[in-house]
């Protein structure tokens, strides 16, 4: 395991360049015709954000999370997910949509998977100025715990990474694969607690919650941007989560190169 994550390592610099490439084109394919272009980034997640603040801080009247204002403790928790979301419904059609890389030439088909995570990753930094603007606006405190947000950016394109394997290499043999992860994301958007406290539910409640794994990093977002706490106050969770993981991590590996070599014939 450790010989083949090696290899993957190496593989992921010697194609930094193709990444890189495919992962702008991807973005750039996104605006094709549009002209605002590039500029659309930004008005995507303003509007939902502005959405969302107007129905749940106007129309539910929702009052500020421990003191903090609904719409940074909303945003930190949503730029997390949307990643995630991003990144599991893009993959699973990143070896289909590539089948004229698969069948002509000889291509690291494993890399599909972090091109997508790579060109979300430009959605998510805007995401992220908007949280800062908004935690600007609100006149909370800065804080160099802001770096700690890539600890847990760390534990999401892991995360992703794994699950993004599987189900890209499924989706070859099984189309229903992309719609199955679709609904699992809408679902598991509102089973995580992005817009209401996970403290308004019982314990035992809260123990089954905190089992889905997206719970440590949504959580993380929040304790980096707003409450400044060290992911080290969280041993247990940081240890559950780690290994659920790599777990995840290593069983997507293992489906993807399992049913590599059948991709050119499928396609």
């Amino acid at each position: 395991m450790i010989r083949s994550f090696v290899h993957f390592i190496r593989l992921i610099f010697s194609q930094k360049d193709v990444i890189a490439s495919m992962a702008r084109r991807e973005v750039a394919a996104q605006y094709v015709g549009s002209l605002l272009g590039f500029i659309w980034t930004f008005i995507h997640p303003l509007i939902m954000i502005f959405v969302f603040w107007v129905v749940f801080s106007v129309g539910f009247r929702v009052r500020p999370m421990n003191d903090v204002p609904f719409v940074v403790w909303l945003t930190a928790g949503m730029a997390a997910w949307f990643l995630f979301a991003d990144i599991i419904n893009g993959s699973a059609g990143a070896v289909v949509s590539n089948s004229h890389l698969i069948k002509k030439t000889v291509f690291p088909s494993q890399i599909l998977p972090v091109v997508k995570i790579v060109s979300s990753l430009i959605t998510h930094s805007v995401f992220l100025f908007v949280l800062i603007g908004l935690i600007l606006f609100q006149s909370m405190p800065l804080s160099f715990y802001y770096l700690q947000f890539l600890y847990y950016l760390l534990c999401l394109c892991v995360l992703g990474l794994g699950l993004g394997w599987a189900i890209s290499a499924l989706n070859v043999f099984i189309r229903d694969i992309g719609q199955i992860a679709g609904v699992v994301i809408q679902i598991g958007f509102w089973a995580t607690p992005i817009f209401w406290d996970i403290q308004i539910m019982p314990p035992a409640v809260q123990m089954v919650l905190k089992l889905n794994p997206m719970f440590y990093i949504v959580q993380g977002y929040r304790e980096s941007f707003i409450y400044f706490s060290p992911f080290w106050q969280h041993p247990y969770q940081t240890l559950y989560f780690w290994t659920v993981a790599v777990v995840i991590f290593v069983g997507g590996a293992l489906i993807f190169r399992r049913l590599k070599p059948q991709f050119a014939d499928v396609l």
